[in-house]
C-alpha cells in the first residue's frame, strides 16, 4: 500500500491511465474508478478530492469566463500564492503564457487548480501536468497540450524553460 499519496498524485495516476486516446474508447464510470484507484493504494479521501478537482476543472473551477485578461495586464500573485507556488513555477507559468501556449484567462485557471490542491507548494513538473490536464479539458487546444506535452517529456539536462 502506498502512502503519503495526495490528490495530485490521484490526479497523475488517473491522468497517465485513464485519459487520452484510449478514454475515448472505454466509458469508464466513476464507481469503478474510485475502486481501481482503491486497490492501487490511494486513500479514498484523496480520490474523492480529486475527482471534485477534475468535476471544478471542468466547470471552470471559480475563474469567471467574462473576467477581463489581456496579454498586456500584469499578474500579481498573492501572498498565499507565493508560498505554495515557486519562483521557478510562476516564471514557468509567465514563459509558457508568453510562448503562447496558455491565454491569460488559461493561466488563471491554472492557478485556481493549483491553489484547490490545497498542498503546501507544488513542484515545476506537478504545474507541467497540471497545464497538460487543463489543455486536454478544453476543445481546440490540440496544438498547445502538444507543445506543452513535449516541454513535460523533455529530460534535455539544460534545457531552458
Amino acid at each position: 500500500m502506498r502512502t503519503k499519496e495526495n490528490v495530485l498524485d490521484v490526479l497523475m495516476y488517473l491522468f497517465e491511465n485513464y485519459m487520452g486516446e484510449e478514454m475515448e474508447e472505454q466509458e469508464t464510470d466513476q464507481a469503478t474508478l474510485f475502486s481501481e484507484l482503491e486497490e492501487a493504494g490511494f486513500p479514498s479521501t484523496e480520490i474523492q478530492k480529486a475527482f471534485q478537482w477534475l468535476e471544478d476543472l471542468a466547470d471552470g473551477g471559480q475563474i469567471l469566463e467574462s473576467q477581463t485578461v489581456t496579454r498586456e495586464s500584469v499578474r500579481i500573485f498573492s501572498p498565499l500564492e507565493q508560498i505554495r507556488i515557486s519562483p521557478e513555477c510562476r516564471g514557468f507559468l509567465i514563459y509558457i503564457e508568453q510562448i503562447g501556449i496558455l491565454d491569460p484567462l488559461q493561466r488563471e485557471r491554472v492557478i485556481d487548480r493549483i491553489m484547490a490542491l490545497e498542498s503546501p507548494s507544488v513542484d515545476l513538473d506537478q504545474v507541467k501536468w497540471i497545464v497538460l490536464m487543463l489543455l486536454f479539458n478544453q476543445p481546440g487546444q490540440e496544438e498547445e497540450y502538444a507543445r506543452m506535452e513535449d516541454l513535460v517529456f523533455d529530460d534535455t539536462p539544460g534545457h531552458v524553460h
